[in-house]
């Protein structure tokens, strides 16, 4: 199974167009916060027809509209702050914050565990845990505009640039 991995989009619908159109062979996505406004949750769900795992950011501030227009899309699944998800045969964890998915990392609990926040990519063990920060999708913190295909059966993941 692959999964796509996104996070900090921080309302750039160009970027978010652009990684989703290059995303389209995933089987489902995780996207780790801070889509901003509501209209970017429009654009997931219009952009990505599979199964949308979606935590929230620190940024993600109107979660009545985000969570209302999530719902009219069957495919989207929010979690809240944290997410605990079983894809492909691998057990994740999924949090915004790359201090919490470290800690959830050191726990041995997860095979894998997704986190943003501080806009940096990054692909380590911690253990037998993979820890995976795609970037962000935004692209103006780091200059880069990233995000990842992870394949649960080969234990591969693939970083994509977004220009």
């Amino acid at each position: 199974m692959k999964i796509a991995i996104i996070s900090d989009i921080h309302d750039h619908r160009l970027k978010l167009r652009a990684a989703l159109h290059m995303l389209q062979e995933a089987d489902e996505m995780i996207c780790c916060g801070d889509l901003c406004s509501p209209f970017i949750m429009k654009d997931l769900g219009n952009g990505f027809a599979r199964n949308i795992h979606i935590v929230f950011g620190n940024n993600d501030g109107d979660h009545f509209r985000l969570t209302k227009i999530a719902g009219e899309f069957p495919h989207i699944q929010l979690h809240g702050e944290v997410a605990e998800l079983q894809l492909g045969g691998k057990r994740f964890a999924v949090s915004h914050f790359d201090n919490i998915g470290r800690m959830l990392a050191t726990s041995e609990v997860y095979d894998v565990v997704c986190y943003g926040h501080n806009h940096q990519f990054e692909v380590a063990h911690d253990g037998n845990t993979l820890k995976i920060n795609p970037g962000e999708i935004m692209g103006e913190l780091t200059g880069t505009s990233s995000f990842v295909i992870y394949d649960t059966d080969s234990g591969e993941v693939a970083k994509y640039v977004v220009e």
